[in-house]
């Protein structure tokens, strides 16, 4: 892993486990090994490495992507619900989460880029809830936009109210939304 990515990483980490506000360059440098000018360097602004955690969401966001583009829509849906699974299991939250507390006091950069990654996860779910309507693979009543929303919603909640409550209520949840889209017979 190179010294950008490195620190890129744990940018992701902090913002994930503490907030966009609660670190600085100086937590990263200690944590690496490395002086701050070094990450300076890389990324001039904190809004700069910002929105590079920002872009390396999407970049993984797109591999996944483009890893199931020909698999059947459940398989999507199911790649899409494993991310946030794997969120719950390294105890993080997810990034769009994570900034969105912090959005009033991000900059208009860090907003724009985040405002992309959810518009680009959002219409992608999409594309797999019509596409699986239309295969008749996934029923429900409303529009698919909507749909998405709600699992979208309800993936991010349950990720972060499970480390309140029980760990079995995030498989509850991600048991029900594969359940009640199933077509009923």
């Amino acid at each position: 892993m190179t010294t950008r990515e490195n620190i890129i990483e744990k940018a992701d980490q902090y913002i994930r486990n503490k907030g966009y506000n609660a670190f600085s360059f100086k937590d990263i440098s200690n944590d690496i090994g490395i002086k701050t000018a070094s990450i300076h360097y890389h990324f001039p602004t904190k809004s700069e490495l910002g929105v590079a955690t920002i872009k390396e969401h999407i970049a993984r966001y797109e591999a996944l992507k483009e890893k199931v583009a020909n698999k059947s829509p459940l398989i999507k849906l199911e790649a899409f619900v494993a991310v946030q699974a794997q969120i719950k299991m390294d105890n993080k939250v997810c990034i769009v989460g994570s900034l969105a507390t912090d959005l009033n006091t991000l900059d208009e950069s860090i907003k724009d880029e985040l405002k992309i990654f959810a518009k680009l996860v959002l219409e992608w779910l999409t594309e797999v809830l019509t596409e699986g309507k239309n295969q008749n693979i996934f029923e429900f009543d409303m529009l698919p936009r909507t749909k998405a929303i709600m699992i979208i919603t309800n993936l991010i909640a349950i990720v972060q109210l499970s480390r309140l409550t029980k760990d079995d209520d995030f498989e509850l949840v991600r048991e029900t939304i594969l359940t009640e889209l199933r077509p009923k017979k």
